[in-house]
């Protein structure tokens, strides 16, 4: 990782809100800390032209109330090891890595985060069955950010 890149990795976590990064390759592993406090952004769409100006409509509404919920606490979650952008193949053109119902070992590669140009491979820590994958394919992702449920053996 040259200096351009921290340089640009340090401007991204001061524009995100974010108040810790890591980011860690096989010779080389940085952590950036941020003092500020997480940004909170709060919006409205303006009503159309015909309307009175007052009946403006929050643009983030409130979450519906969830339904039942199920219980994952027998389940362990892998999580992001960094922020980036979720794959769960190689290519577009390759095999998915796993899939709901693939049985895992300690090791076995489950997804790729881009970070800064570079491809890391996720690896699971537990042997065991996909139950549930999180996030979408090329979705962003956060640290610590669950991307899979996996039902240990």
């Amino acid at each position: 990782m040259d200096i351009k890149q921290i340089q640009d990795l340090i401007r991204f976590v001061s524009k995100s809100g974010v108040n810790e990064v890591s980011l860690e390759q096989k010779d080389f592993k940085i952590t950036i800390k941020t003092n500020q406090e997480p940004t909170v952004v709060h919006a409205t769409i303006p009503a159309p032209a015909s309307a009175p100006a007052a009946a403006a409509v929050p643009a983030l509404a409130a979450a519906p109330a969830p339904a039942a919920v199920a219980d994952t606490s027998h389940y362990v979650t892998i999580k992001s090891p960094m922020i980036g952008t979720f794959y769960r193949s190689a290519s577009p053109d390759k095999p998915l890595f796993v899939n709901v119902g693939d049985e895992v070992e300690s090791g076995t590669v489950v997804c790729i985060i881009e970070a800064m140009k570079l491809f890391n491979e996720i690896e699971s820590e537990v042997s065991g069955r996909i139950v549930k994958i999180l996030v979408d394919n090329a979705s962003p992702v956060e640290y610590d950010q669950p991307l899979f449920l996996v039902e240990p053996m």
